[in-house]
């Protein structure tokens, strides 16, 4: 068994989504005690900004004629897509920036989606387990101040669920700034049972994975 766990937070040592990340990991090994995890870490590690342009253009050039550049860019697409073909599930953990996707995460995902297992012809992901752990420092639901400004989540959900076909869990935390921002303070007490009911979620999560890919063959 291999876990697959993508991290994109900027700030690792107080990141809200790696801790939730952390305990649906946590679910998963002690499932399956022998499962190997492959790491991606897009803070330490970035995806080069110009890797997804040289990816791209080397498609429309014979492979003698690429250059270095091109061909260093369509091996590393290939070396993310073997991440995500060879485990048995996976788990990204994706904050809020912005009001939009990480950059990181859209840098990467765009390089990955080049190779032909991960576009729109592939099937590898197909009915594969996943778990995106996203987090807000606000909260964008339904009538709050700021309902619609999560242009995030759904983008994500829409990728990883709809284009790529995995079996997705989506655990949500809002309200993460709270205790930070002045201007929350008036929120504590929801913001507490929020992250209560998304660290639940996220056990939850790493269980079914776990349950899941016990019934099915391996990778």
């Amino acid at each position: 068994m291999t876990l697959f766990r993508l991290d994109a937070s900027i700030l690792p040592a107080t990141s809200a989504s790696r801790a939730l990340g952390d305990l649906v990991e946590e679910e998963w090994t002690t499932a399956h005690p022998d499962s190997a995890v492959t790491r991606r870490d897009l803070a330490a590690d970035p995806v080069p900004s110009a890797a997804w342009q040289n990816a791209v253009t080397a498609g429309f050039a014979a492979e003698p004629d690429r250059t270095d550049a091109q061909r260093d860019a369509v091996a590393l697409a290939a070396a993310l897509a073997d991440e995500l073909v060879n485990a048995d599930a996976l788990l990204f953990t994706v904050p809020l920036y912005n009001f939009g996707v990480s950059q990181h995460f859209k840098t990467w995902f765009d390089l990955a989606f080049t190779d032909p297992r991960t576009n729109p012809e592939g099937t590898a992901l197909r009915g594969k387990p996943a778990t995106l752990v996203t987090v807000l420092g606000g909260n964008y639901d339904a009538g709050t101040p700021k309902e619609g400004w999560d242009h995030s989540t759904a983008w994500l959900r829409r990728v990883l669920e709809d284009v790529w076909g995995l079996d997705l869990r989506v655990v949500q935390r809002p309200f993460t700034l709270v205790g930070v921002n002045p201007a929350l303070d008036a929120f504590r007490d929801m913001a507490a049972a929020l992250k209560d009911e998304a660290e639940a979620a996220a056990r939850r999560s790493g269980r079914e994975m776990a349950e899941l890919r016990s019934k099915q063959p391996a990778a």
